[in-house]
C-alpha cells in the first residue's frame, strides 16, 4: 500500500531546473592552407597527411596519424591534432610532393603551405 501512495505523489514543483550542459571546449584544431602556383591560388582536393610519434623508453611507440583532404578554398582542417612536433606531407595532382616537420605550439594554429610545380621532363 505505501508503494502505491509514493507513486502517486506529484514531483516537487519547487525544485531547481537542472543546469544545461555546457559545450566542451574545441580541443586542439590544426589548420592547414594550400596555395600553388605563381598566382597562389587555393589547391583543391590535395591530400594532407600529418603526422607524428612519441617514442617511449618502456613501451611502443605513440603514433598518430590522419588522412584529409582540402576543400575549394585549399583549406584542411585537422582536428584534435597533437601538440609538439608533426610531419605534414601533400599531396595533389599537377604539383611537387611537400614534406615538412613543424613545431605545433598553440591548440588553434593556421599554417600556410606554398606548392611549386614539377620541372618538366624532356
Amino acid at each position: 500500500m505505501a508503494a502505491g501512495v509514493c507513486a502517486q505523489e506529484k514531483p516537487d514543483a519547487q525544485a531547481p531546473p537542472s543546469k544545461k550542459e555546457q559545450a566542451p571546449s574545441p580541443g586542439n584544431r590544426l589548420v592547414i592552407e594550400v596555395t600553388g602556383g605563381e598566382s597562389n591560388k587555393p589547391i583543391e582536393n590535395a591530400s594532407v597527411y600529418v603526422k607524428t610519434v612519441e617514442q617511449r623508453t618502456l613501451l611502443k611507440d605513440k603514433k598518430f596519424e590522419v588522412n584529409v583532404k582540402t576543400n575549394q578554398k585549399g583549406v584542411a582542417h585537422v582536428p584534435d591534432a597533437p601538440m609538439g612536433r608533426v610531419e605534414i606531407q601533400i599531396v595533389a595532382e599537377g604539383w611537387k610532393t611537400y614534406g615538412h616537420w613543424y613545431d605545433i605550439t598553440e591548440p588553434q594554429q593556421v599554417i600556410k603551405i606554398h606548392l611549386d610545380r614539377p620541372p618538366k621532363w624532356y
